[in-house]
């Protein structure tokens, strides 16, 4: 059975659109943060300094939310980059 090779432009799109989206949902989640808390998101959640609620409380929505996030953009990027995959392909003359 032939192995389908990955394709190398959805690649490229797909780490772009990764990389785009951690750093914005770093950015949201840690505005939200500062809006829910009233205080910075902890830069060191080892220091002691940062209460054990506050670090946990933060893995967990800095968790979530990157995960949550990561889904939503990468499954509609595929959509889309399906969608003008197969519009290009039907298209005569290209």
């Amino acid at each position: 059975m032939a192995e389908d090779k990955p394709d190398i432009a959805w690649r490229v799109i797909g780490g772009l659109v990764g990389l785009v989206t951690a750093w914005a949902a770093r950015k949201i989640l840690g505005f939200v943060w500062t809006k829910a808390t009233g205080k910075e998101p902890p830069v060191d959640t080892d220091s002691p300094e940062v209460s054990m609620g506050e670090a946990i409380g933060y893995a967990v929505v800095m968790g979530v939310g990157m995960s949550v996030a990561q889904i939503v953009v990468n499954r509609t990027a595929k959509k889309r980059y399906d969608a003008w995959k197969s519009v290009k392909q039907v298209t005569p003359g290209h």
